[in-house]
């Protein structure tokens, strides 16, 4: 529906580089990354948690 072109991309890119500056992104994405891996492993928390449960109901 929303498919992004390499122009779309670019100029999006070249917004963030604006408004943030070149010192400021790998800060950002640094944050992300630490974000995404947080997400991920709460994530595997809720699923341990959830098997854990299942096997205390069968038992």
């Amino acid at each position: 529906m929303f498919g992004l072109g390499l122009q779309e991309i670019l100029v999006i890119a070249l917004i963030v580089l604006l408004l943030f500056g070149g010192k400021k992104i790998p800060e950002l994405m640094h944050g992300l990354g630490k974000g995404v891996k947080s997400f991920k492993d709460g994530m595997k928390e809720i699923d341990t948690i959830s098997d854990d449960k299942k096997e205390s109901d069968k038992g």
